[in-house]
């Protein structure tokens, strides 16, 4: 079988990136009349809380921007100059001009045949969005997320807006792992590329494991409100010294490394997030295990400490669905890596360049190889989300 190359780049994929753009836009205006809207309120701590986690998750994503910048191939470096990116980073534009940047290229690729170098340049730059992408949502919207529904069961009401709000955010979260997930398997051959039927299953069991987890915090919350402010570093810490024991080489240089390493523990907070190749097992079963028992031991808590005459009645048969609910999720994960993701193990070839990618005749599946110009973060972590490939390094 011959091997692919990079996606091609239609219309279609370019209006899904104009979107995507958009929203980044309309995030930043959401998050800013969100905020002024608890400040009229009269809760001004709480439009803090809210910027403040903005601007965190903006801070990050734009460090991580500059820092892949710097170590991005010649060919793949922008026009700007390095002091000119510097300030579009410190203004926090870093992401959108990458945006941008991505949406110019795409847009000469829709309007004529392209090279597979441009093709190649496109792939390049779609995978670092999408990362960043994945980043913000753990930075900055799924503790939103939680700080939006504490509110709404703090003040026993919804507006239509709020809970169309809170949907949308846990669709997006959901979506956003779907997303980064399906641009790992851009590295895989055309008939190992994500269906409808893997994609549907792949939303669904990570928006059915944050559920549950989103409703314990909120509902932790609930009562001690400060208590968050001592269970978030707890647990972070615990998550960030577990992602270094498994020695992640993602970044470029140490120090960078650090910063990777803590976003991840953020992500793991919230969700499974694998960053360490081989086998997954057995990190899998520790981390759903200590999930699951921290999220029972908060949602105890708020069932121990609420009053008798607590006007949420709603709540109990709501958190008692949670925990079949976080099951479920775990019933389609498993499925879907028994039948769904495929196991991937790649020959080395002897030019190194060039690898094809195919089905060897024992039913392994074997990854394209790559070139200079091809994504090296996204192929790190494809490593590791593919557990049994063994890729060559691109030559420098």
């Amino acid at each position: 079988m011959a091997a692919r190359g990079p996606p091609r780049f239609g219309a279609l994929q370019w209006l899904l990136a104009a979107g995507s753009c958009a929203a980044a836009v309309w995030d930043v205006g959401a998050d800013a009349w969100v905020a002024a809207g608890y400040a009229r309120g009269g809760q001004p701590g709480r439009a803090a809380l809210g910027l403040g986690l903005w601007a965190a998750g903006s801070a990050a994503r734009q460090a991580c921007s500059w820092l892949w910048f710097r170590s991005d191939p010649p060919p793949l470096r922008p026009a700007p100059s390095r002091r000119l990116l510097a300030a579009l980073h410190l203004l926090q534009l870093g992401y959108m001009y990458r945006c941008v940047r991505a949406l110019r290229l795409g847009w000469r690729l829709c309007r004529a045949e392209a090279a597979e170098e441009e093709r190649t340049h496109m792939a390049f730059l779609a995978h670092d969005i999408s990362m960043l992408r994945l980043f913000e949502t753990f930075l900055e919207n799924a503790p939103q997320l939680a700080l939006l529904l504490y509110g709404v069961l703090r003040s026993s009401k919804a507006e239509p807006s709020q809970g169309v709000g809170i949907c949308t955010a846990f669709l997006c979260v959901s979506w956003s792992l779907l997303d980064y997930h399906q641009s790992l398997r851009s590295f895989l051959l055309d008939k190992y590329e994500m269906g409808w039927g893997s994609s549907v299953v792949y939303f669904l069991w990570n928006l059915l494991l944050l559920c549950p987890r989103i409703l314990a915090l909120a509902l932790f919350a609930l009562l001690w409100p400060y208590g968050v402010a001592v269970h978030f570093p707890l647990v972070w810490l615990a998550m960030f010294l577990w992602v270094s024991l498994q020695g992640t080489d993602f970044m470029e240089s140490p120090g960078p490394e650090q910063l990777y390493r803590a976003i991840v523990a953020v992500i793991l907070y919230f969700s499974w997030f694998n960053v360490a190749p081989g086998r997954t097992l057995h990190r899998s079963i520790i981390y759903h295990g200590f999930i699951l028992a921290d999220s029972t031991l908060l949602s105890l808590a708020w069932l121990w400490g609420r009053a008798p005459e607590e006007q949420h009645p709603f709540l109990i048969p709501v958190l008692c669905s949670a925990l079949p609910c976080y099951l479920l999720g775990l019933l389609l994960r498993v499925a879907y890596y028994g039948w769904l993701h495929p196991n991937a193990r790649a020959r080395p070839r002897g030019g190194g360049d060039e690898v094809d990618a195919d089905r060897r005749a024992d039913g392994a599946v074997e990854l394209r190889g790559v070139s200079e110009l091809q994504n090296s973060r996204l192929r790190y972590l494809a490593r590791s989300h593919f557990p049994l490939c063994a890729l060559p390094e691109p030559r420098g």
